[in-house]
């Protein structure tokens, strides 16, 4: 099976699982076919799904990774500051480090928005469906949704990444508070911890909060960089932690703070 049909096939069998969806012509373009395989990822229920399918899903994605390019943390430049810290500006799915961050709502099964354009749609989008059905069991065991500053761990499957730690930041509306802050400082610590306690040596980080929830950027940076700074000089089980950005006004704010 080639490439291209892989991709036809994954998205023949999720076609399949709606009804409504039966008539439905499948694009001849590749482009529109992507954004409808990952728009049907994303809609998708965390219900169990057949080997095959995961299978050919798992040489699809893959591929697909390989071919944006991974980037190795190792390899990147430590800010001058600290030599531990390292900012990077790119796609935070296509880096190979031990864990990334992903930024989750409350639910913690992953945005359902078709190709929206949140980084949690997008890590699990990489990831594949199983990423879904990994954090449905966790939350379906905790019963109740994730509090914010909190953080959850999953393997992460088609990522370059070994794992992905989910985290809750808080909602901004409104006036930034004393609470929005702590609560962001929470979760960069919660994440730390995590990561340390599962023999994790490197974690890159996305700026959490700062889009669909609102945090202000520079505050949001400078807590992010304050937080983990602490963290690393009394705990030295994490060795490398990246920030990782996608807007150039992000990298600017860091790269101020940082040196």
């Amino acid at each position: 099976m080639t490439h291209n049909e892989k991709r036809l096939y994954l998205i023949r069998e999720l076609l399949a699982e709606l009804p409504q969806y039966k008539d439905l012509e499948i694009p001849d373009h590749i482009e529109e076919q992507k954004l409808l395989l990952r728009s049907l990822m994303n809609l998708r229920p965390p219900h169990p799904i057949g080997k095959e399918f995961l299978s050919i899903q798992d040489e699809y994605l893959r591929t697909e990774v390989a071919d944006k390019g991974i980037t190795d943390s190792d390899c990147l430049p430590v800010s001058p500051v600290n030599h531990k810290l390292i900012l990077w500006r790119g796609d935070i799915t296509t880096l190979k480090v031990d864990a990334i961050v992903n930024a989750a709502n409350s639910a913690l099964r992953g945005c359902f928005i078709p190709c929206h354009s949140c980084v949690d749609n997008i890590i699990h989008s990489v990831s594949g469906i199983q990423l879904r059905l990994a954090c449905d069991e966790l939350m379906t065991k905790q019963g109740y949704d994730e509090p914010t500053g909190k953080a959850k761990i999953t393997p992460a499957f088609n990522l370059p990444c070994r794992f992905v730690l989910h985290t809750v930041g808080p909602i901004v509306h409104g006036q930034l508070t004393k609470q929005h802050c702590r609560q962001l400082a929470d979760c960069y610590r919660s994440c730390m911890e995590l990561a340390a306690d599962h023999g994790l040596k490197s974690i890159a980080f996305c700026c959490i909060s700062t889009g669909e929830f609102h945090f202000p950027q520079k505050d949001a940076a400078e807590i992010a960089v304050r937080t983990v700074s602490g963290l690393l000089q009394t705990d030295e089980r994490i060795e490398r932690v990246v920030f990782n950005v996608f807007k150039q006004e992000d990298y600017d704010i860091y790269e101020r703070i940082l040196g």
